[in-house]
C-alpha cells in the first residue's frame, strides 16, 4: 500500500514536472525580444551598476534579461511574452515597451531594401520561414560558417528524410539550420565549398542573423537570408571546375524531391532547350508535381535578347536587378563638379587636392585607351589620374596604371554597360563611373589644356533613390523555348550581394565575399518562397509564383520606371512582372492557379510528341486525345502574344482568376493597352462570394494600326478593387 502511494506521488511529480516543460516550452516560443525604457524613480541614486541592474531584474518575474543599459539610456532589452510585456504596463516607471525593431544595416542590406523588418509586417507573419525547408543544388557549402548557426533554430519537420554527409559518411557536422548536405558531384570527395557559389547563394536565401559582418571595412552590419528560420540542405553537383553535370543535376534533384524540401533553389543553367530535353525544367516539373516551388536564375548573358535560361512556365525565372547601396568613390575635376563612382578599396590617405589628369587613350592607341596589359608604357601617366574606357576587368587596368607611376584611375563603362558600376577593389585609388559620367570627364578633359582631378571616398552609402535598375549582365527574354509564356518572370537583388564565403577574404574574422549574378538574385527568390509557403500552407508553386507576379513594383525608390543599365524605362522582356515586392505578395488578393496536368494540353501545343511530353509528365500521353493548346492560353499571370500577317487577328485567350482575398469583393479590370494593340477584357467586372472561389475571363487581343513588322509593345491588364492590384504584363512582338 505504501509503494503505491509512492508510485502515484511520484507520478504525480512527473505529470506536474512535464506539465512546467511544457507550460515552460510553449512560453519561451512565444517570446519575443523586447525593448524596456524607464524612468528613474525620484530619491534613488544608482551609484553602482549592480543596483541598477537589481532594479532592472525587478521588472522581471524570471531571469530574461538580454542587455542592462547604463549609459545611453535607462531601460533594457529582455525576452518576453506579449502577456509579460502588458503586465509590466502598471509599473509606474515605466516609459516605453515594445517589440525590437532592426534597424536596416548594411552588410545585407537586402531584406531591408525588400520591406523585410525584424518583428513586423510580413516577415513576423510568416514566421521568417519556420519549418520551411530550401534545398539547394549548388556547389557544395561550408558547414561551419557562423551563418548556418543553429541559434534559436527548431528542429527539422518530421517529414524529413535527408542526410548529412560528410567525406562519405554520416556525421553530425549538420544542425537545426544546415539539416542536409550530400555530394552528387563527381569531381569531389565530399560536400565541402571549393568555390564559394553555394555558401554565398545558400546564406541568402536563408542565413542566420549574423551581427558584425563587414568586407574590406565597407557594409558593415547584420547580414542575414530572406527566410532566416527555414532549413537548408545542400545537394552539390560541381567541385572544382565551375561546372555540373546533367546527370548530377538530375540526382541531385531526385534526392532533394525524396527528402522532402518545400523550396529548390538553383542558380545554374545552360541555355535555351527544348523542355523535354533540359534536365532541370524534367527535374522542376517532377519537383512542382509533389508541390515544391523551383527558384532558378535566368542567366548572364544579358543585355542580349532571347539570352535566357530556364524558361519553362513551371519555374520561377529569376533577374537581377541593383540594390540602393554603394561604396562612394567621388569624382572632383577640376570645373569644381562632382561626378559620383564606386569603388571598394577606401584610402583614407588620398589627397584633395586636384592632380593632374589624363585620358589613357588620348594618343589614339586603342590598346591604351582600355588600359590593357603593356599599353602604358610610353604614356606619360606617372603621377597622374588616368581615365581608362571598358567596365570589365578593372582591376587589372588599375595593376597597368599603377605599374606604369600612375597616382590614382577613373574607370567609365562603355555605352552597353550603361549606368551601373561596381564597387571593386582596387590596387590604388580608384571610381568606376558610368558612361554618360565618363563622356561628361573626357569632355572636360579636351575642353581645357591642364585637366585636373581627384577622387573623394565617401564609403558606404545607401537609400539610392534610382535604385533598382536592371542589372546589364541579367538575362532578358523573349522566350526562345516557349514564346507563348513571358520570360523572366521577376528580378530581384543580384549586384554587388554581400554573403558568406568559405575563407576570409579580407584578412580579418569575417569570411564573406561580394557577388554579382542571377546566382545572387535566384535565392532571395527562393527565401522569400519559402516565407509564402510558411504562411499560406495550402498555396501550390503556381500560386506562389502567380503571388509574386501579380504583386510586384514597376517603380524604383523614387516613384519613376525601373530603368535598365541605360536608364531607358525597362521593358517586360528585361524585368518581367517587375521587381519582387515581398509583403504584397503575401495578401494578392487574387492568383492565377495552375495544377500539374494542365501543362499537359500547354506541351503537346508547344508540338511535342507524345513521348516527348511523357518524359516530362512522367506518365503516358495522347496529344490526338488531350485538347492542345496555344501557350498563351496557359493560366499563367502574363501574355506573350505574336500579331501579325502569319497570325490570327484578333487572338482571344482566357484566364481563371481564384480568390484568396475578401470572401465578398469585386475587381474592375484597368488596361493599359501595347501601342498598335486593341485589348478587350470580357465581363470587365467580377464578384466573388468565398474565398477560394474561381472566376473566367476572356482576353481579346486586336492589331488596330500600322506597326511595323518586328516591332514590340507592351502594356498590362489590372484587376483592381479595395485594397488590391493585380497585374499581368502584356508583351506583342509585330511579325
Amino acid at each position: 500500500m505504501k509503494e503505491n502511494i509512492q508510485n502515484k506521488a511520484l507520478f504525480l511529480l512527473f505529470l506536474l514536472f512535464t506539465s512546467f516543460l511544457a507550460i515552460s516550452e510553449a512560453t519561451i516560443q512565444t517570446q519575443e525580444t523586447y525593448i524596456v525604457l524607464l524612468e528613474k524613480p525620484e530619491g534613488r541614486d544608482f551609484t553602482e551598476f549592480k543596483n541598477l541592474d537589481t532594479w532592472y531584474h525587478s521588472f522581471l518575474e524570471t531571469p530574461r534579461l538580454l542587455h542592462s543599459y547604463r549609459h545611453v539610456v535607462t531601460g533594457f532589452a529582455a525576452k518576453l511574452t506579449a502577456e509579460q510585456a502588458k503586465s509590466m504596463e502598471t509599473r509606474e516607471e515605466l516609459v516605453l515597451i515594445r517589440p525590437q525593431r532592426m534597424i536596416p544595416l548594411h552588410t545585407t542590406r537586402t531584406p531591408s531594401f525588400l520591406g523585410l523588418e525584424q518583428n513586423l509586417g510580413f516577415w513576423k507573419s510568416s514566421d521568417y520561414g519556420k519549418g520551411m525547408i530550401i534545398g539547394l543544388i549548388d556547389s557544395g557549402i561550408t558547414p561551419n560558417h557562423p551563418s548556418f548557426s543553429d541559434d534559436g533554430m527548431p528542429s527539422p519537420p518530421t517529414k524529413w528524410k535527408g542526410k548529412c554527409e560528410l567525406n562519405g559518411t554520416t556525421t553530425t557536422s549538420c544542425n537545426n539550420k544546415l539539416i542536409g548536405a550530400r555530394n552528387f558531384a563527381t569531381d569531389s570527395n565530399d560536400v565541402l565549398d571549393n568555390l564559394g557559389h553555394g555558401t554565398h547563394t545558400a546564406s541568402t536565401a536563408a542565413g542566420s542573423s549574423l551581427h558584425g559582418a563587414s568586407y574590406f571595412g565597407q557594409y558593415n552590419g547584420t547580414a542575414i537570408g530572406s527566410a532566416p528560420l527555414a532549413h537548408l540542405a545542400m545537394y552539390k553537383v560541381s567541385g572544382r571546375g565551375g561546372k555540373a553535370g546533367e546527370a548530377e543535376i538530375l540526382a541531385a534533384m531526385d534526392a532533394a524531391i525524396d527528402d522532402g524540401v518545400d523550396v529548390l533553389s538553383l542558380s545554374l543553367g545552360l541555355g535555351s532547350k527544348a523542355f523535354y530535353d533540359d534536365v532541370i525544367a524534367i527535374g522542376a516539373f517532377a519537383a512542382t508535381r509533389k508541390g515544391i516551388l523551383v527558384s532558378c536564375s535566368a542567366g548572364n548573358g544579358g543585355p542580349r535578347n532571347f539570352s535566357l535560361t530556364n524558361e519553362a512556365p513551371w519555374i520561377l525565372t529569376v533577374g537581377a536587378s541593383t540594390v540602393d547601396r554603394a561604396v562612394r568613390a567621388t569624382v572632383l575635376i577640376g570645373n569644381n563638379t562632382e561626378i559620383n563612382g564606386e569603388s571598394l578599396f577606401q584610402p583614407k590617405d588620398f589627397p584633395s587636392t586636384l592632380l593632374p589628369l589624363v585620358y589613357a587613350g588620348s594618343n589614339g592607341n586603342e590598346s591604351a585607351k582600355f588600359c590593357d596589359k603593356g599599353s602604358l608604357a610610353n604614356v606619360d601617366v606617372k603621377g597622374k589620374i588616368v581615365l581608362c574606357e571598358g567596365g570589365i576587368g578593372t582591376v587589372y587596368k588599375g595593376q597597368e596604371v599603377k605599374d606604369n607611376g600612375g597616382a590614382a584611375m577613373i574607370v567609365m563603362n562603355d555605352q552597353v554597360q550603361g549606368f551601373v558600376t561596381k564597387a571593386s577593389l582596387h590596387v590604388l585609388p580608384a571610381s568606376h563611373v558610368n558612361y554618360v559620367a565618363g563622356s561628361q570627364i573626357k569632355d572636360y578633359i579636351n575642353s581645357t589644356t591642364s585637366p585636373m582631378a581627384t577622387i573623394l571616398f565617401k564609403g558606404t552609402v545607401i537609400g539610392l533613390k534610382d535604385a533598382p535598375h536592371v542589372a546589364a549582365f541579367s538575362s532578358r527574354g523573349p522566350n526562345t523555348a516557349s514564346p507563348g509564356i513571358l520570360k523572366p518572370d521577376i528580378i530581384g537583388p543580384g549586384v554587388n550581394i554581400l554573403a558568406a564565403f568559405p575563407v576570409s577574404v579580407d584578412n580579418t574574422t569575417n569570411r564573406f565575399d561580394l557577388k554579382s549574378g542571377t546566382s545572387m538574385s535566384c535565392p532571395h527568390l527562393s527565401g522569400i518562397g519559402a516565407l509564402l509557403k510558411n504562411s499560406h500552407p495550402d498555396w501550390s508553386p503556381a500560386a506562389i509564383k502567380s503571388a509574386i507576379m501579380t504583386t510586384a513594383n514597376l517603380e524604383n525608390v523614387e516613384g519613376n520606371s525601373i530603368s535598365d543599365q541605360q536608364l531607358v524605362p525597362a521593358t517586360v522582356f528585361e524585368i518581367g512582372s517587375g521587381h519582387v515586392n515581398p509583403s504584397k505578395a503575401n495578401d494578392p488578393g487574387l492568383v492565377y492557379d495552375i495544377q500539374p496536368e494542365d501543362y499537359v494540353p500547354y506541351l503537346c501545343g508547344l508540338g511535342y510528341s507524345d513521348k516527348e511530353v511523357g518524359v516530362i509528365v512522367q506518365h503516358r500521353v495522347k496529344c490526338s486525345k488531350n485538347s492542345s493548346i496555344p501557350e498563351a492560353q496557359l493560366n499563367y499571370p502574363s501574355f506573350s502574344i505574336k500579331l501579325g500577317a502569319n497570325y490570327p487577328n484578333p487572338q482571344t485567350y482566357t484566364r481563371t482568376l481564384t480568390n484568396y482575398g475578401k470572401a465578398n469583393s469585386g475587381y474592375a479590370v484597368e488596361v493599359s493597352a501595347p501601342k498598335g494593340v486593341s485589348v478587350v477584357v470580357t465581363p470587365d467586372k467580377i464578384s466573388f462570394s468565398e474565398v477560394k472561389q474561381m472566376v473566367k475571363y476572356s482576353v481579346m487581343f486586336s492589331k488596330n494600326g500600322t506597326v511595323g513588322s518586328g516591332s514590340f509593345s507592351e502594356g498590362y491588364i489590372t484587376w483592381k478593387s479595395d485594397g488590391y492590384s493585380v497585374r499581368s504584363p502584356i508583351a506583342v512582338i509585330f511579325e
